[in-house]
């Protein structure tokens, strides 16, 4: 690894480190979306949907909060912004595009998901040898990209099997977030910047 890509994964991870609130508020939000999803008696696959908009928007504004304390100079500063862009523009189009159907709104919601998780893969594989977690966050885009895959294979299931499917993700996505959010408070304390020591 040469030294500009030491400090471009230093400054990730120490952006990470300082910030870990970022990640756990995006964890939380997820877990409230999914827990939501489940009880919500009677729920039709349109709210969903719009529910599942409203936590991608909250995904972009953290993602644009991020880049809004990222230190001048940062090297991944357009990726948080792309990032940003794709979860405020998937929120966006679920709210005021009502002429869109419940399947236009879970292709858009799909889209979001895969492009969501290839950016939390792309971190994971830069910080690697950087911070400890990285894998949680690896495993939290796999999964958001497993999810956006199953529903363009199948977005004419049941609506009990999309609750089922994006109640159980979101769960899931945001408990991965959660974990890996601490973990990075923990290593803000125990080394400086949080990164690997060893």
């Amino acid at each position: 690894m040469n030294e500009n890509t030491d400090t471009t994964t230093g400054m990730t991870a120490d952006l990470l480190t300082r910030h870990w609130w970022v990640l756990a508020l995006r964890g939380l939000a997820g877990v409230l979306f999914g827990v939501l999803a489940f009880l919500w008696p009677g729920i039709t696959l349109l709210t969903l949907v719009l529910l599942f908009g409203a936590w991608a928007l909250v995904n972009g504004i953290f993602s644009f909060i991020l880049a809004a304390k990222a230190p001048k100079g940062f090297p991944n500063f357009g990726s948080l912004i792309l990032a940003g862009i794709f979860g405020v523009l998937a929120g966006l189009i679920t709210f005021f595009w009502p002429g869109i159907s419940a399947l236009g709104l879970l292709i858009v919601i799909a889209s979001w998901a895969i492009v969501n998780g290839i950016m939390e893969i792309y971190y994971a594989i830069k910080l690697r040898k950087e911070i400890k977690g990285e894998w949680l966050l690896a495993l939290a885009g796999i999964l958001s990209v497993i999810f956006g895959i199953l529903l363009f294979l199948n977005p004419l299931a049941g609506a009990l099997v999309l609750v089922l499917w994006i109640g159980g993700f979101a769960v899931a996505f945001g408990i991965l977030l959660i974990i890996l959010a601490f973990k990075m408070k923990r290593l803000g304390h125990l080394e400086p910047a949080g990164v690997r020591t060893a």
